[in-house]
Formats: structure tokens, sequence, C-alpha cells
């Protein structure tokens, strides 16, 4: 990496994460930002904010793997440092998994290994969960199945609904997800295939913020 590291960013709708991560940027800057829709309304505020815009649309391409395959030559003409996904509703293959090893990342409304997937607030209201949250984690070729790195988590409030519990999380994934990419743009996380590395600074201020480490991970 030379200089302050960058973040290509993937979106399909309206780009609430990235727009965060952009407005919270410290130690590393939004370089591109990739959609599979142009109706994204994350689409026009990046646009608006000089940031280089692609999209790339299942429509215009014969098969889902040419799909797939585009996306994959479409982020990679951004050189990023790192890749994060923010609301982006394409299952990624290997083969572009396998083009950013230990620098791809998602962020999901929800305590995985719990509820991966879609419905998150609603299904979690419904098992009777107590507790709620996001999970930043390594993006892997299943859905929500990748190496965790952090999570931030809510208690369910009495009469809570699927819309209000999704607000409060929304809340969270914004002060969780710029942490995370700040701290792997400083070198202060690091992800060795399946296991991450945390600082002892990184130790202390998820402490600090109520944030979780995974129970195995690993001090450097």
């Amino acid at each position: 990496m030379g200089g302050i590291p960058t973040v290509t960013v993937l979106i399909s709708g309206r780009g609430s994460n990235l727009i965060n991560l952009f407005n919270r940027a410290d130690g590393y800057q939004i370089g591109a930002v990739i959609s599979n829709s142009r109706d994204a309304a994350g689409i026009t505020w990046a646009r608006e904010h000089s940031i280089p815009v692609t999209i790339i649309e299942r429509a215009k391409f014969p098969s889902l793997g040419t799909f797939k395959d585009a996306l994959r030559e479409a982020v990679c003409a951004t050189t990023p440092d790192f890749v994060a996904l923010a609301g982006f509703m394409v299952v990624l293959p290997p083969s572009f998994i396998e083009a950013f090893p230990d620098r791809l990342i998602n962020i999901h409304p929800s305590l995985l290994p719990k509820f991966p997937g879609l419905d998150t607030h609603a299904r979690a209201i419904t098992a009777g969960e107590t507790k709620h949250g996001c999970t930043v984690h390594c993006v892997d070729s299943e859905v929500d199945t990748g190496a965790i790195i952090a999570r931030a988590t809510l208690e369910l409030s009495p009469g809570e609904t699927p819309a209000s519990l999704a607000e409060r999380t929304l809340k969270l994934e914004h002060e969780l997800y710029p942490w995370v990419v700040r701290h792997l743009a400083r070198g202060k996380i690091s992800i060795r295939g399946a296991r991450i590395h945390y600082s002892s600074e990184v130790h202390q201020e998820a402490g600090e913020r109520g944030f979780q480490l995974p129970a195995d991970n690993e001090c450097v």
C-alpha cells in the first residue's frame, strides 16, 4: 500500500453505509463506488461528491457468470487496498473473493452467525431474541459465513417492530463499520485467512465502545 489506503465500496441501494464511511473517513479514503443498479440512490450521492462510479447491471450480460466476471474486473480496475460491501445484494463467486485476499469485508444487520441473509430484524423478533445488532465480517463464497471481525449489540425494546429495530441497528452499523475500516487501513486489524489479528489498541477501544471481538481473537 502506498499513501492513504483506498476503499472501493459496492452498493445496491441508498448507500447509507457508503455515505457514513465517507463522512467518517480517518486513515483511508473512498476511491470508487460500484453498483449493480443504476437506480441506487447512493450513485447520485457519490457523483455529487466526485467519487468515481461504475455501474455493472446483470441485464447487460448474457449469463450470471459473465456479469460476476465483469464485477470483478471493474473492482480490480479501481486498484483498491480494501473492498467494502455496503448493502450489496450479489453473492460473489470464489474468483472474485480470490482476487482480493484478506481485503474484502461486509457489514450485516444481525449478530452473526445468527440470521444470515435477508429479513434479519423480523426474524430476530419472531425468534424472541433479547439482543440484536450488526457484524462486520470477511466475505467468502457463502452467504454471511466469513470470519467475524467485530460486532455491535443492542437490547430489544418492548413492542419492537422490524422497522424500529432496523433503524436502531443502522445507527450501530454507522459506528462499527468505519471503526473497523479505519483500523484495517492502519494495520491495527489484519486479516490472515480465517484468522483476524488485533492490536492492543483495538482491544482497548473495542471495550470502551462496547464492541465485541471474537472470543478466539489474536492480539498482536
